[in-house]
């Protein structure tokens, strides 16, 4: 049964990994490998990081819907300041680009990814594959944003040093998101996390900032395991030494699902 899951070749019954689940979809600031260790009794760090990590991987829904409407885009860094880097160039930082969809005056859906620069062809691909075309995507004057509307999108763009207000003010969701996000990684994971790994942290925070609305733990918990039996399995050194092939495959949704 176990088979082409996340589950497979495990040597832990079954309701222990649904219990590692249940934990993690039910903390509402997220969940720690050495918290993991604590709550299950698990005797080694390793194997409650590598859970979290494998569990992360089935965060994304092959399908799931694109973002639509009026979307905010910008992109933000990781890491402290870099003496002599100026504009988005950076050598140590990760960069990291988030689309906010709008909803009245506060945030609907989120996508975000790590990108290795901010030229057009590192955002191109990150707004086609997260935002419906037709929809108004909203960013600064930055060049690499320029081919947006070639796209099929409405461009709005708000150049930032024109305006007496800051950039936090006239793109406050994506700033929120921003905010939201270094404080989720440093209190919970004490910003002890590596670029490598970055992208799974991101899909996490993802995961339940979008369903930060729902009322029902039993729904995340739903989701996730309907997740886990629909992404290839992983094995821990694949994990600790990712190849170019950063993203695992997913399989096909069962009719219904999603």
């Amino acid at each position: 049964m176990t088979a082409g899951t996340i589950f497979q070749d495990t040597r832990t019954p079954l309701p222990v990994w649904f219990r590692a689940m249940w934990w993690l979809t039910t903390q509402k600031s997220g969940a720690s490998a050495l918290g993991l260790q604590r709550v299950l009794g698990l005797r080694s760090y390793e194997t409650a990081w590598t859970w979290l990590h494998k569990l992360r991987r089935a965060m994304v829904r092959p399908g799931r819907d694109l973002l639509t409407g009026r979307v905010e885009v910008d992109e933000s860094y990781l890491g402290g300041l870099e003496e002599g880097m100026r504009g988005r160039l950076t050598e140590k930082k990760a960069l990291i680009v988030v689309a906010a969809q709008e909803d009245g005056m506060g945030i609907g859906r989120i996508r975000m990814r790590q990108i290795a620069d901010a030229s057009a062809e590192s955002l191109e691909p990150f707004l086609v594959e997260s935002i419906q075309p037709g929809s108004v995507v909203h960013t600064d004057g930055w060049s690499g944003y320029c081919g947006v509307t070639a796209k099929g999108y409405a461009h709005e763009v708000t150049i930032i040093r024109r305006s007496k207000r800051t950039a936090s003010e006239l793109l406050p969701r994506v700033h929120r998101v921003f905010s939201l996000l270094k404080r989720w990684l440093m209190g919970t994971h004490q910003g002890a996390v590596s670029h490598k790994h970055l992208d799974y942290y991101l899909d996490e925070f993802t995961f339940r900032f979008n369903r930060r609305r729902s009322k029902s733990r039993g729904k995340l918990f739903f989701r996730l395991a309907q997740q886990a039996v629909a992404v290839d399995p992983v094995t821990y050194d694949r994990i600790v030494h990712p190849t170019s092939e950063t993203k695992p495959k997913t399989k096909p949704q069962p009719v219904g699902a999603t």
